[in-house]
């Protein structure tokens, strides 16, 4: 109930500091250096050693990877009949296709499942969302808008990203049973125990409501492919298919049903694929989000 309060104080107060004249709003880029660069990998460098290796695993792995291929697929076809511009099916694959699988999705679902969900959450977001976002989304990104996708800049911006370095290493950590001392796991959790304000603070001063925008239309098709297609696609494979019931499935349903991903967002409004659509798929889907995570909360514990 802490972390849970926690979010909605922190999210709140974000909206709030962006009515301060004064404030430097633009913080949040430094909030959001500090999540990515040093909470995310000492997450991973304390979760993901301790995690029992089976082939369970490649259920939470899987959700961005099904989510963001069927996104493709979907807004392509869509595009193609309705003959949308390149760039509004582009920015509608990036946005909808991607959940924000950390920022929103680690303190929710440490807030609703625990430690132990937390370690599943980090299995989604990690070889599942950055992997598909450093790779088929730049691609994608650039695809759409204009440009040849470039093999070795796209290697470059993987290997060298610092949570999935920590990601790699945790991993060997985890493959050869070795574990930090006692004292520095101690670190790493107080490291990323402030992720959860940071965070949300970040939400809070990037969300944006522009009420004269003429996209309501794709708006209302982009989260209804990411608020309820998505998990409920998600649900059917991993439930009705393959007849998984753990915990890890239910963290993977609420995972594939988190809002549009911040980071996504930004690719596509770099790249010049509608920057004011991209704003109101985060502005407007994170708060409904948090209506449509209750109803996928109850499906996922049904299970």
């Amino acid at each position: 109930m802490y972390n849970f309060i926690l979010i909605f104080v922190f999210l709140f107060l974000g909206i709030v500091l962006q009515k301060i004249k004064r404030f430097p709003t633009d913080i949040y880029k430094l909030f959001n250096k500090i999540v990515i660069y040093l909470c995310l990998p000492a997450l991973a460098l304390f979760y993901i050693p301790k995690i029992k290796l089976d082939t369970h695993l490649l259920f939470p792995i899987g959700v961005t990877w099904i989510g963001f291929t069927t996104a493709i697929l979907f807004f392509s076809f869509l595009g193609a009949r309705f003959k949308w511009s390149k760039k509004l099916t582009g920015c509608l694959i990036l946005t909808a296709g991607f959940g924000n699988t950390s920022f929103l999705g680690f303190p929710i679902i440490q807030a609703l499942y625990g430690e132990e969900g937390l370690k599943a959450a980090i299995i989604v977001d990690q070889p599942g969302t950055f992997v598909v976002l450093s790779t088929l989304g730049v691609i994608v990104a650039t695809l759409y808008s204009t440009g040849n996708p470039n093999g070795f800049y796209i290697a470059k911006k993987i290997i060298f990203f610092p949570p999935f370095i920590a990601f790699l290493l945790a991993c060997f950590m985890n493959v050869f049973q070795f574990d930090f001392h006692q004292y520095v796991q101690f670190g790493l959790l107080k490291i990323g125990s402030v992720m959860t304000p940071l965070a949300m603070l970040s939400v809070g001063l990037q969300l944006h409501f522009d009420k004269k925008s003429k996209h309501w239309k794709f708006l209302r098709l982009g989260l209804l492919y990411k608020l309820i297609l998505t998990p409920a696609l998600i649900y059917f494979l991993y439930v009705v298919v393959f007849d998984q019931h753990s915990k890890m499935i239910q963290v993977s349903i609420m995972e594939a049903a988190m809002a549009p991903m911040i980071s996504a967002s930004i690719i596509a409004a770099s790249h010049g694929l509608k920057p004011r659509l991209c704003s109101m798929m985060i502005g407007f889907g994170i708060p409904i989000s948090f209506v449509t995570l209750v109803f996928w909360y109850f499906v996922a514990n049904s299970i």
